[in-house]
C-alpha cells in the first residue's frame, strides 16, 4: 500500500487523531512544556506524559508497517503490539488521574477517542486473511 493510500485507511486516520489528542493532552498536563525533553524530567507526571506520547506515536507507525508488509505474521505482530499500546494509553490516563490531574474531562475525551480507535482497529484487524482469530486467541 502506498503512502497516499495509507491516509485513506480509516484505522490510520483514527490513529493519527489519537496521536494528535495524546500530544495535546501531554502538552497540557506536563510540567515541562518542551515535549521533546519530557524524558529528561524528574516529574512522575512528565514521565507518564512522555510514555503516553511515545505509545500514541508508535500506533500509526505500526499500522503503516503492517500495511506495507506483505507478511501475514508481521501484520499480526503489529496488531498485537498496537493492542498493547492501547492498553498502555488507558493505563496512562489512570496514572495521570492518580497523579492529581484535575481536568478529568480531558482524560475522558482521550478514553473516548481510544474506544473509537479500538472499533476501527477491530474492523481493520478482521480484514486480515484469518480475521486475526488465530493470533489473538
Amino acid at each position: 500500500m502506498s503512502y497516499k493510500n495509507l491516509r485513506t485507511l480509516p484505522v490510520y486516520k483514527k490513529a493519527l487523531e489519537l496521536c494528535h489528542m495524546s500530544r495535546e493532552i501531554a502538552s497540557y498536563v506536563s510540567l515541562n512544556k518542551d515535549l521533546l525533553k519530557l524524558y529528561q524530567s524528574n516529574s512522575h507526571r512528565d514521565s507518564i506524559a512522555d510514555s503516553l506520547l511515545t505509545d500514541a506515536i508508535l500506533i500509526p507507525k505500526k499500522i503503516a508497517s503492517a500495511e506495507i508488509s506483505g507478511c501475514h505474521i508481521e501484520r499480526m505482530k503489529s496488531a498485537s503490539f498496537i493492542n498493547i499500546m492501547i492498553r498502555n494509553i488507558n493505563s496512562y490516563c489512570n496514572g495521570l488521574e492518580n497523579d492529581g490531574v484535575k481536568e478529568k474531562e480531558y482524560l475522558n475525551l482521550l478514553r473516548t477517542e481510544i474506544k473509537s480507535f479500538r472499533r476501527s482497529f477491530k474492523k481493520w484487524r478482521s480484514s486480515f486473511p484469518d480475521g486475526g482469530a488465530n493470533y489473538f486467541n
